[in-house]
Order: structure tokens, then C-alpha cells, then sequence
């Protein structure tokens, strides 16, 4: 069986001592590579000290590269704390040889708080470019296919956060990234905040300038790919047919007895130079929301209460409902039922919005709040990484692309969503920045009220995995449509 080298960073800990022993001891391991900043180290077995920032650094990366001489480097990210399982390093080594696959990662088990549980991750696709895939913590790299994607697409990139990112981007290009669903090692778990205080990591003001490397590193993926798309926009058709008003805030909601209300007096609330309405999807509710919503219509003539039919709608399905109804206006903007806009001049900025360019959905920016309007971190939600010439593209790394969102209805009605309740409106927002351009508000108009009963407040992880897999499958779907454009305009 073929030799491997560890990448490990050294780390002052019992984990590291117990992770250090278990390769060192093993006849696969050669050699071991000790990632340090420059404190001394004592003399470990097998092993040589490697000094530099972190292994995310592209310049670092490349030197680690150059180390290595065995066919296979098992590497461990930083801050990971694994122990292996029985014949771990074995089982990495076959499933490499018996595929050829250019990275073999597994699920694990983690330490939770004392206590042992399963982390099954997900199958790398085609769309799984986002910067947070989650690969766990040991990656075993076949060398000899490391070598052929940096000779065919170049060098890591120069970069301080994204080496790691630019290197599995470019390996995948030509190789498989394999995951065998298996519990091949331990790992203690480091955050253990909630899915929906993890969420929002991505567009933290603090870190921009990591965001700024990974649209780079993603953007010159998309070209390798095949799937990039120049900033040219087809204008948006003229409607076909009069709308009742010129825009419905669209509401969609299911058990929210606690919520609907605030979010109803919002909409009916708004000051705006038009005519508007506002439109409830109310998906069967059971816990007297749809009581309160009955009360509420029946006092405002321009509140309209849709109860659906169908009994198998998601968040999508509603608002294919409302989007069809002869109630909708000429742009539809959404408003779920945990929030609220920010003041009564939100929808008039939104249609301004659109009458100022040739968009086909214009979204604006929120501030995360509790329940009491108080601002939590971390506060600000801009999207700020949108920008009018690579928006497009790096929306295809991120997770979501802000609110409030709102629609050129005529265009919606021939696209429709998925009738999902998890990544509709990401969904909908890929296909249509596919061919026509997105408008920006990055002033706030939107408070996003986060509370327990918010439906991503507290995931459990086969939940978390079947939202991340879903959005990758979109992202597949859009990169094939993307690649097809491509090719039909050489």
C-alpha cells in the first residue's frame, strides 16, 4: 500500500499529542509536516517543521506542496482536533487506489459537548463551489492528480484565506472529490453555536476581505468551467397585460399567530405614490393564524387573504399562488411572516428601484433584530459583495442574496419557483440574474426578527445537509445552463 505524508499544524494539546502518536506509529506514514509560526518545537518522530501563516494561505500552500514526495499527504485543516478510527489510514489509502480520485474525505464522528455523535457530510458536485463546503477534518490528496491541475490551471493563488479554496476548486476540475460514508475518524467539534447563529458568518462586515479572495478564486473557476457570464443583460419585456395596482407585498405564512400581525400592519402601513395591496398565502394554519388573518382582511379592503387549494405547498408553492392570483400588482415583493420593514417608505424605495433601471428584481438589505427591534451581530446585511459586473457570477459562491426581494411579476409568472420551502428564492434569483440584470439597495428597508420559532433557528445537521445539498443541486443546474449559453455564443 502507497505511502502518505500528514499535513498537521502544530497545536499544544492533548488531541495533538494523540493525533501526532497514531501517524507517527503507522508504517504508511513517511513523514509528517509540522505547520508552525515560528515558536520552537520539541523533536517529534518522523517529522519536520514547516514554518508559515496557515495553510489557507495560497503562497504557503504551494511550498507545502513542493514537500511532499509520497503519492498521497493526508491533511489536517487548522483548529481541527481529530483522533483516527480503526484502520482509518488504511481504508483513506484503498478507496484512493480503487478510484483514482483526486481527494478522499469521509464523514466522522465529533465531540459534542462530552458526548459522541454521527457528522455525516455531503457528495461533492458539480455546484458545490461554495467557500464553506464542509469536508471535515482529514483530507487525503492524490499528489500525482495535485500536480496535474496546478500544471494545467496554474498555481495557488497569491492569496491569505482562499489557498486551500483555489486548490480543491482547480483539483475538481479534472478529478473526482470523494466521500466515502463512512465514520473513519473523531473530531471535537469547535463552534457549537446554532445553524442559525452560523448562518451569517459569510457577510460579517469583519470578514471582507476574505470574501473579496473567494469571488476571485470563484470567478476564475467559473471560467475554467466554462459557466461565466459577462455583465450583458437582456432588457426586460414590456408586460403583456394591466395589473390591478402597481405592486402586492406578498406574504406568505403558515402558523405564525405570534408574528403575522406586526408583519400585516407593516405592509399596510407603507406611504407610496401608487396603488399597492398586500397579499397572504396563509398555507393552512392550524394555531390561529388563519383566525387573526380573517379578522385583519375583513377591516382592510386592500388585504387579501388567499387560502390555497392544494394541500402540498412549500414556501415556493405560495407564492406561485399569489403570483398567479388576479390580485398581484405589476411587482411583487416579498415579506416573510417573522418580519417587518424598516419604515413605511421600504415599497416606494423598492419601486423606485425598478423605475430606475431595467431590472427584472431588485433586493434590498436587512438588519438582523430580536424581538424587541434590538439589534444582534451581526446587524447589517448588505450583500455588499454585488457588484453590477460580477454579481452574477459570484452569487453562484454565496449562500443567499439579501432582502427584501421583489419581482417583475410577468417575468416570475413564466419562470415560477420551486415549490420548496428551503432555497426557493435563491432558486428564482439564479435563474434570472442568468439572463437580466439585479437591482441593489444596500441602504437598510427590512428588519429580519430572529426568535425560537424562526424555521432555520436550530437545524438539526441531516436538516442543515439536505438544505446545503439542495442549494448545490441548484448550483448545478445553473452552472449546466450557464454552460450551455457559453457554448452556443462561440
Amino acid at each position: 500500500m502507497s505511502e502518505v505524508t500528514v499535513v498537521l499544524p502544530f497545536q499544544l494539546s492533548d488531541h495533538f499529542q494523540a493525533t501526532h502518536q497514531q501517524c507517527s506509529t503507522s508504517a504508511h506514514v513517511k513523514k509528517i509536516l509540522l505547520l508552525h509560526n515560528g515558536a520552537p518545537l520539541p523533536v517529534f518522530p518522523k517529522s519536520e517543521s514547516v514554518k508559515g501563516a496557515s495553510s489557507l494561505q495560497g503562497k504557503f500552500l504551494n511550498v507545502i506542496l513542493q514537500k511532499i514526495a509520497t503519492k498521497y499527504a493526508l491533511f489536517v485543516p487548522p483548529g481541527a482536533e481529530v483522533a483516527l478510527g480503526q484502520r482509518a489510514l488504511e481504508r483513506f489509502i484503498g478507496i484512493a487506489e480503487s478510484t483514482g480520485a483526486g481527494l478522499v474525505y469521509s464523514d466522522f464522528f465529533e465531540i459534542k459537548k462530552g458526548e459522541r455523535l454521527e457528522h455525516p457530510v455531503n457528495d461533492y458536485q458539480l455546484g458545490s463551489i461554495r467557500d464553506n463546503f464542509d469536508f471535515g477534518g482529514l483530507l487525503l490528496l492524490n499528489m500525482s492528480a495535485v500536480r496535474a491541475s496546478l500544471k494545467k490551471h496554474g498555481r495557488l493563488a497569491n492569496v491569505e484565506y482562499a489557498g486551500w479554496y483555489d486548490l480543491r476548486l482547480k483539483l475538481s476540475l479534472d478529478h473526482a472529490l470523494f466521500h466515502v460514508q463512512e465514520y473513519l475518524y473523531t473530531k471535537v467539534e469547535s463552534d457549537l453555536r446554532q445553524s442559525g447563529e452560523k448562518q451569517f458568518d459569510y457577510v460579517d462586515p469583519r470578514n471582507q476581505a476574505v470574501q473579496l479572495e473567494m469571488e476571485k478564486v470563484a470567478t476564475q473557476h467559473l471560467k475554467r468551467l466554462g459557466a461565466y457570464l459577462a455583465p450583458r443583460f437582456k432588457k426586460i419585456p414590456k408586460p403583456a397585460q394591466a395589473f390591478p395596482v402597481e405592486a402586492s407585498i406578498v406574504i406568505p405564512v403558515r402558523n405564525r399567530s405570534r408574528t403575522i400581525a406586526d408583519a400585516v400592519h407593516s405592509a399596510l402601513t407603507q406611504k407610496a405614490d401608487f396603488s399597492y395591496n398586500v397579499m397572504v398565502v396563509d398555507n393552512h394554519s392550524s394555531d390561529g393564524t388563519t383566525e387573526k388573518l380573517k379578522g385583519l382582511s375583513a377591516q382592510h379592503p386592500s388585504l387579501h387573504h388567499l387560502i390555497p387549494v392544494r394541500r402540498d405547498l412549500g414556501i415556493g408553492g405560495c407564492w406561485n399562488e399569489a403570483i398567479a392570483s388576479a390580485y398581484c400588482g405589476r411587482y411583487a415583493v416579498q415579506l416573510d411572516s417573522d418580519d417587518i420593514y424598516s419604515a413605511p417608505d421600504t415599497l416606494q424605495k423598492i419601486v423606485d428601484e425598478f423605475r430606475r433601471g431595467n431590472y427584472a428584481m431588485v433586493i434590498g438589505s436587512y438588519r438582523l433584530v430580536n424581538m424587541q427591534l434590538q439589534e444582534i451581530p451581526p446587524g447589517l446585511i448588505d450583500h455588499r459583495e454585488w457588484t453590477p459586473h460580477n454579481g452574477r457570477n459570484n452569487a453562484l459562491r454565496i449562500n443567499g442574496l439579501g432582502a427584501p426581494r421583489a419581482f417583475e411579476t410577468a417575468l416570475l409568472r413564466e419562470l415560477g419557483l420551486p415549490n420548496v420551502s428551503y432555497g426557493e428564492d435563491y432558486a428564482v434569483a439564479l435563474r434570472l440574474c442568468r439572463e437580466y440584470q439585479i437591482g441593489r439597495l444596500y441602504d437598510c428597508v427590512y428588519l429580519c426578527r430572529r426568535w425560537e420559532g424562526n424555521t432555520d433557528a436550530a437545524l438539526s445537521l441531516d436538516k442543515s445537509n439536505r438544505n446545503d445539498y439542495y442549494k448545490d443541486k441548484i448550483r448545478s443546474i445553473e452552472i449546466l445552463a450557464r454552460q450551455q449559453i457559453n457554448r452556443r455564443r462561440r
